[in-house]
């Protein structure tokens, strides 16, 4: 296990901003399209037509003293309808794969910069016991928030880190900027180098 560097990622073909000149309105733009498209946008109320109760006019029309009124329907009254209220909507944004791509540039360059980015050759718990997992992520780092990505993990493995909330595994082909972003120290595992290249590239 060791550091990865800016060198280090150069000599795997992995394209990376590390002067931090620019990036960043690609990153805040990615991390709010995913965000949006996490919210379930099912929230509705009802309009003067849809809630339940008769059509039939409350009272006649003159000679009451009273203002002129239609049914109970009318959204001034209690149980009548909403006027302008949130109704069922997509809020899914779409961002560019060239936007999504220098983002991951970016973010990846700032977590080798801070030297929260670290590489090793493999990362394998058969046992698929969560101690053996938490043993092998501490002989790495003594992190506490660990994202781990690598090209394939076995299903031992998967099962050894399910229970944890401060590890994630995550394949290079799916990695999002969002977790690499939310986790103090990332893992690059060996095989995951030639995805991250082409995914940067």
């Amino acid at each position: 296990m060791s550091a990865f560097t800016i060198q280090d990622a150069e000599k795997a073909n992995i394209q990376v901003i590390a002067d931090g000149s620019k990036g960043s309105q690609a990153v805040h733009d990615l991390v709010v399209a995913y965000q949006a498209n996490r919210r379930s946008g099912t929230a509705q109320t009802k309009t003067r037509g849809e809630v339940r109760g008769t059509g039939k006019k409350m009272y006649r029309q003159k000679g009451t003293g009273n203002a002129r009124h239609g049914d109970r329907k009318a959204p001034i009254f209690v149980g009548g309808g909403v006027v302008f209220g949130p109704r069922n909507r997509s809020y899914a944004k779409t961002v560019s794969r060239k936007v999504r791509t220098l983002a991951l540039r970016r973010v990846l360059g700032e977590k080798i910069n801070e030297g929260k980015v670290l590489n090793a050759s493999s990362l394998e718990v058969s046992s698929g016991k969560t101690k053996d997992f938490v043993k092998a992520v501490e002989a790495l780092t003594d992190s506490k928030k660990v994202l781990i990505i690598g090209g394939s993990f076995s299903e031992e493995t998967y099962r050894a880190e399910r229970n944890l909330t401060w590890a994630l595994l995550q394949t290079a082909e799916n990695v999002n900027v969002e977790e690499i972003l939310f986790f103090d120290v990332v893992i690059i595992i060996d095989d995951a180098l030639e995805t991250l290249a082409k995914r940067t590239a």
